[in-house]
């Protein structure tokens, strides 16, 4: 299995792992809207234009007010959104919030939990996609010792929760590109695999432990990337956007 940061260039990997789902080359890509506000969020979607057409709303957003309204507004650009909240509570707590998500177009949401919390979710999720969290990317080794999981590898952790994902329901998960391949060979290429933790090569600074650039995201299994700070520091965002979709159409386009 693969298992190093930026390796697994395009050239290096066989297609087998490349995913087949028939989503839209240029949706493969998801910009995370990590702003301090709705109105910067705007301001990098309206200079990104139509290089990119889904984004990622999370945590910060949700905490700074006007996260739906913002929402709506991308949806009626023709944007796709997904909501990376990590929806973790009681079950019913969890089940009744996915139920208030529920026919807002959204297309993902992430839910973090046992069976009982995936379950819940899945139950009340109408239309909308549900992503387990398996392991954050920001973890390593030591991190899912200090959980209290000393002889746990991540690997085994992360297909453990994915295959515990799709028998509840979910529709597929978020994981590190180190360990798609391994979900692909035991889980097959059913569940969605959204990867984040995407460094471009000459990105290779960052604060997460498992990354993966862009082509080996995908040839290890990834379904859709998301992509944050390489695009939104970059000086010229919709340079680098568009450059990362060139990168997606070469593996994708027909």
């Amino acid at each position: 299995m693969p298992n190093g940061g930026n390796s697994g260039a395009a050239g290096s990997e066989d297609r087998r792992w490349l995913s087949e789902k028939r989503i839209d080359p240029q949706q493969r890509l998801i910009v995370a809207l990590d702003t301090p506000s709705p109105a910067e969020a705007e301001r990098l979607v309206e200079t990104l234009g139509n290089a990119v057409g889904f984004y990622k709303l999370g945590l910060e957003l949700l905490a700074s007010g006007g996260c739906f309204e913002l929402i709506e507004r991308l949806h009626a650009r023709g944007k796709q959104t997904f909501l990376d909240l990590k929806l973790f509570d009681v079950p019913q707590t969890v089940g009744a919030a996915v139920r208030n998500l529920r026919g807002r177009g959204i297309a993902f949401v992430t839910v973090h939990g046992n069976d009982a919390i995936l379950r819940a979710a899945c139950e009340q999720k109408g239309e909308t996609g549900i992503l387990a969290v398996t392991a954050l990317t920001s973890f390593d080794r030591a991190d899912i010792a200090d959980l209290g999981l000393p002889n746990v590898s991540l690997a085994d952790l992360v297909c453990s929760r994915a295959r515990r994902a799709l028998q509840l329901g979910c529709d597929g998960v978020i994981s590190s590109g180190w360990e798609v391949p391994r979900l692909r060979a035991e889980l097959g290429q059913g569940l969605t695999v959204v990867v984040p933790g995407i460094r471009p090569i000459e990105d290779a600074a960052n604060d997460q432990k498992r990354t993966v650039d862009v082509e080996a995201a995908f040839w290890r299994g990834a379904d859709y990337i998301v992509v944050g700070r390489p695009i939104r520091q970059a000086p010229d965002p919709r340079q680098k956007a568009q450059a990362i979709q060139q990168r997606i159409q070469r593996l994708f386009g027909h």
